[in-house]
């Protein structure tokens, strides 16, 4: 049993290019309507333009996440519109840099990568869970990686884990209820944070990269990785994930 998204809204991090630009298009395949995010309202007019051509409502939102100002201001321009969020994709995220002599590690490498990747989901998911919480329901999906043993990107692999922990710490607050919190990773891609020697199409994040938005079964603090979903549709994933 999947999840009727149709009419529902959803906020999308990242949402005009690589896999929040997926995850946006196949939302708007499934009628959901949408609150675009990108660092700049002009990323985001192609996509906006797109979607409300598959019939679904949908307006732009632009904050730069490494200033939690701006996060603030993005979550009260969306509350002013009196939207309510039931889908929070948490996709957006930076690689700063990939550092070969990686005892030199600045410290910025962090900072930036912690703002961005761990505190900017953080604040979204302290803004819009409550609400979902008092409803009865909601979805939230963090996307994450499965980087291991490279300290040549410390910075980025150790912002990720820690999403992982706030992320499934979060979880189990509402683990058993209609709000479902749960993890995603896309598989190395090759995006512009993935890099052209990556191995997988981003187009192979689907269904995988969505199915915390589908389930319906009660359970939080799962990590779906997508690459083990490629090529299935929506309805086989799901099937695959309720064995």
């Amino acid at each position: 049993m999947k999840t009727n998204v149709k009419g529902k809204w959803a906020l999308i991090t990242g949402a005009n290019r690589g896999i929040g630009y997926r995850i946006t298009k196949f939302m708007a395949s499934q009628g959901c309507n949408l609150v675009l995010h990108s660092r700049n309202l002009a990323h985001t007019a192609q996509v906006l333009e797109e979607v409300k051509a598959m019939g679904v409502e949908a307006y732009c939102v632009a904050a730069e996440l490494s200033k939690p100002e701006e996060v603030n201001k993005m979550i009260a321009e969306i509350n002013a519109k009196g939207t309510q969020i039931d889908i929070l994709f948490n996709d957006a995220a930076v690689q700063i840099a990939y550092r070969t002599d990686y005892f030199q590690t600045p410290v910025e490498d962090y900072t930036q990568s912690f703002l961005i990747n761990t505190i900017a989901p953080m604040m979204l998911c302290y803004a819009f869970l409550p609400k979902m919480k008092e409803r009865g329901f909601g979805r939230i999906i963090n996307t994450t990686s499965g980087i291991r043993n490279e300290p040549e990107q410390a910075g980025y692999s150790a912002s990720k884990a820690a999403l992982d922990k706030v992320t499934t710490d979060l979880a189990g607050t509402v683990d058993g209820t209609d709000v479902i919190i749960s993890l995603a990773d896309p598989g190395w891609c090759r995006t512009d944070l993935g890099g052209p020697s990556a191995p997988n199409d981003p187009d192979s994040v689907i269904p995988g990269i969505v199915l915390g938005a589908f389930v319906n079964d009660k359970k939080s603090g799962r990590l779906f990785g997508a690459q083990e979903f490629a090529g299935m549709t929506l309805d086989e994933a799901l099937a695959k994930v309720s064995k």
